[in-house]
């Protein structure tokens, strides 16, 4: 799919840069690395990130031959930052409404392979449900089993333990060390991508673009999302992408959940990252694009 024109260099360009419109009158920034004619590929992000931590993800997979575009969802990123719509339910239509649009713009890119990142991961198996029509398959990066209901049974120990640090006022490069010291195998641009998760301020100091009240309205239709509720009602495609990195009692009860997962979805994979950051895209952008076009090339997703 081109924009406005152009055709793109996918190992040497940025990503090109464009709105798109929703039902209810906000407008989502999108990036596309790509105007291939292979596979059409929607990236979407976890909470409080953001469409440039798929950068190496993306490029990789349009090196490949594939037509790749991410998305920053509301609130997040450069895209609108309304004060409504981020319940599960909400944000899954946004991403229909996304492919629906893409779909208008160029007739290639329908029936597109859906990949979603943790909460992300979530949306895409709603999307897998309540959307299927739409797609050719869903992608879940360590996500799309969380049940967090299973593990905070009362929502404001989850809001309570779960709402993130207070990073506004601290200074960009020193978050930037912070980011390195803690992802020492990553790379300038797996950094970087964290690093737009953050508007930085004319005085060099950050602070969020998802704004703490919707990050946990984000994070309250989380904890509300049951998606093993949806497994036996999904027809398309689904691989489950998880990390680990010990053999811990999370990574135990997520290997049970995947488990389930496989019992009840009719067609569906599972290939763990080990070991792993929960960022596993950002971290392995190139093994995690090849996994992707090996699905692809073996018709796992049709």
């Amino acid at each position: 799919m081109a924009v406005n024109g152009a055709t793109l260099n996918p190992v040497t360009h940025l990503p090109t840069d464009f709105r798109i419109p929703l039902r209810d009158g906000v407008t989502l920034r999108a990036l596309e690395w790509s105007a291939n004619t292979g596979t059409p590929i929607l990236l979407v992000h976890g909470l409080a990130s953001n469409a440039r931590l798929w950068d190496g993800a993306a490029r990789e997979l349009a090196t490949l031959g594939h037509s790749v575009v991410a998305v920053d969802l509301r609130g997040h990123g450069h895209s609108d930052k309304p004060d409504l719509g981020y319940g599960m339910t909400e944000v899954a239509r946004d991403v229909a409404d996304v492919l629906e649009c893409l779909a208008q713009r160029s007739p290639h890119f329908t029936r597109a392979l859906v990949i979603g990142q943790s909460w992300g991961g979530n949306i895409v198996v709603e999307v897998a449900h309540k959307h299927g029509n739409l797609v050719r398959g869903v992608v879940a990066v360590d996500g799309g089993t969380i049940e967090l209901g299973d593990a905070f049974p009362v929502w404001d120990d989850c809001a309570e333990v779960m709402s993130p640090p207070p990073l506004e006022g601290m200074k960009a490069e020193r978050l930037r060390s912070y980011i390195r010291a803690a992802h020492p195998d990553w790379s300038e641009e797996g950094i970087d991508g964290q690093m737009h998760n953050m508007e930085v301020l004319p005085d060099g100091t950050i602070r969020p673009w998802l704004t703490l009240d919707r990050h946990l309205m984000v994070l309250r239709g989380l904890w509300e999302h049951k998606p093993s509720d949806l497994w036996p009602h999904i027809s398309v495609p689904v691989m489950f992408t998880p990390a680990a990195k010990d053999d811990n009692d999370f990574t135990r009860r997520k290997r049970e959940q995947l488990h389930i997962a496989q019992q009840q979805l009719p067609l569906c994979r599972v290939e763990w990252f080990e070991p792993a950051d929960h960022d596993l895209h950002a971290q392995y952008p190139q093994r995690f694009a090849a996994l992707i076009d090996h699905a692809i090339s073996t018709e796992f997703f049709v």
